[in-house]
């Protein structure tokens, strides 16, 4: 079984290639996966907001997890995003990833019924007793309009079957609290490409990012002179990365992300509904920059 030992360093969070009937084209997924196992990535998430998990099927879902294992073959964990509302479509979806090959799974607070604190906590508890597998809480309030309660975090993170956390939180003052209070056995992962640097600095032991997918070796550089605490070094290359994640998060991510994968030589840019590939202005504009992103990178290898 996973431990929160595992949660730690470059997850890259994948995009889920599909073709023009919405559904998982393979060939471009493991293409994608091998790409970046050759990186040397510390494990996966697929499935996350990245991964569209709402636009695909449960079907495609299963497929995405089945297609990411089977590549990965147990060289770094592969987490599963679970991102339903309700509680019981959540634990139905869980179980079938599971059994699709995922080594954990990272649950979205519940959102749209807007929660207290004790319904979160309660709901954590009761998936983390009934999962088939560890699992990780999954904060990211800008897009659930629910944030979790740092105190609410430190209770979680005691439970045996709860690893750790994606922090997709962009307050650092409920950071630095979170991570503060929460048990030895808990991984808090920084979700933020913004703010990586400052979250290892403040404790994270990693991160889950979304530009990860292309440039898991400048994540990778980053992260180890965060973790020396040669912190002025790791926000000096961070800078680098600036124009990057401008470009990729001006519009609602995977929009960008995915319109460019045929940078990596992977023809499979289509972008599931409600979501559309990103504007022409944007997508040559940040084509140049992540070329020239790879180009920095790969010739410092």
């Amino acid at each position: 079984m996973l431990t929160a030992h595992a949660l730690r360093g470059i997850f890259s969070v994948i995009p889920s290639p599909v073709d023009d009937d919405d559904r998982i084209d393979e060939h471009a997924a493991r293409k994608l996966i091998r790409y970046l196992l050759g990186q040397g990535v510390d494990g996966f998430l697929a499935l996350g907001g990245t991964g569209e998990y709402g636009g695909l099927s449960q079907r495609e879902r299963v497929r995405m997890i089945e297609t990411t294992a089977s590549e990965a073959a147990g060289r770094v964990p592969v987490i599963a995003g679970v991102l339903d509302a309700g509680y019981h479509d959540a634990i139905e979806s869980g179980k079938e990833l599971a059994a699709a090959g995922a080594d954990a799974l990272l649950v979205l607070t519940p959102y749209y019924t807007n929660p207290t604190q004790a319904g979160i906590r309660d709901y954590f508890l009761r998936y983390a007793d009934a999962a088939p597998l560890p699992i990780m809480i999954y904060e990211i309030p800008y897009r659930t309009r629910v944030a979790i309660d740092p105190v609410v975090l430190h209770e979680l993170s005691k439970h045996e079957n709860i690893i750790g956390m994606k922090a997709c939180n962009t307050d650092m003052w409920h950071f630095l609290q979170t991570v503060a209070g929460v048990d030895a056995s808990f991984s808090v992962l920084s979700g933020e490409d913004s703010l990586f640097p400052m979250h290892v600095a403040a404790g994270a032991r990693g991160g889950m990012l979304v530009t990860a997918a292309y440039l898991p070796t400048a994540w990778q550089r980053i992260w180890r002179l965060a973790d020396e605490r040669k912190i002025d070094d790791a926000l000096a290359l961070h800078r680098t990365l600036i124009p990057l994640m401008q470009l990729m998060f001006a519009e609602c991510n995977p929009g960008p992300l995915k319109t460019v994968l045929d940078v990596l030589g992977i023809d499979s840019t289509r972008v599931l509904a409600p979501l559309v590939n990103s504007a022409p202005d944007l997508t040559a504009r940040l084509r140049e920059e992540l070329v020239r992103q790879l180009d920095i990178f790969e010739t410092a290898r």
